[in-house]
């Protein structure tokens, strides 16, 4: 019998997503969501802010001066919540046993469905769900602890799936930059 199997699941620039989808024309668009006077800040970004130095956390007055063509959008938390709601509710109904970390970031623990499905096969049939179901990007890292999932998730992205075998964690681990665990 194989280890514990953890999937980390992660919807992509996920306010930016919502956003997009409720509106196409801001794809491919430079986007800042958050706060939209000079003393806000910025909640989420998109990819094509991120080549600008714009991080989340940022203020949305040096996020604008670094990305002036950036379309600022205040965001909808009630809105945000339903989208995240849609998608609890496929991992719910699709995993044995799952944990929401945050509104866009879940943990499932499928130790044991190998035997049935095969892991990575349910995994991605879950991210193929969420994606077909909600229209947002989603991606997932599949390893045998939530750390290595997590970091595993973020070497996926944007939009994409990386299982980490059992037993090659560290040689995944390894080369790895430190700042590629905090993301």
């Amino acid at each position: 019998m194989r280890g514990k199997q953890i999937l980390h699941l992660d919807l992509d620039t996920f306010y930016v997503s919502v956003e997009r989808k409720m509106d196409a024309r801001l794809t491919n668009r430079p986007i800042l969501v958050g706060g939209t006077s000079d003393r806000g800040v910025v909640a989420a970004c998109s990819y094509e802010t991120r080549g600008y130095g714009v991080h989340s956390g940022m203020s949305m007055k040096l996020a604008k001066q670094l990305c002036p063509e950036a379309v600022v959008i205040r965001g909808n938390a009630g809105i945000y919540s339903k989208h995240s709601d849609e998608v609890t509710e496929i991992i719910k109904q699709e995993t044995p046993l799952f944990e929401k970390s945050s509104i866009d970031e879940f943990y499932a623990d499928l130790s044991g469905t190998d035997r049935f499905y095969g892991c990575y096969k349910l995994a991605t049939a879950i991210r193929e769900k969420i994606i077909k179901e909600t229209g947002l990007p989603i991606s997932f890292g599949l390893s045998t602890n939530k750390v290595v999932s997590k970091i595993a998730t973020g070497e996926a992205k944007p939009n994409s799936q990386l299982m980490i075998s059992e037993g090659t964690e560290k040689l995944f681990i390894a080369p790895l930059s430190i700042k590629r665990y905090h993301k």
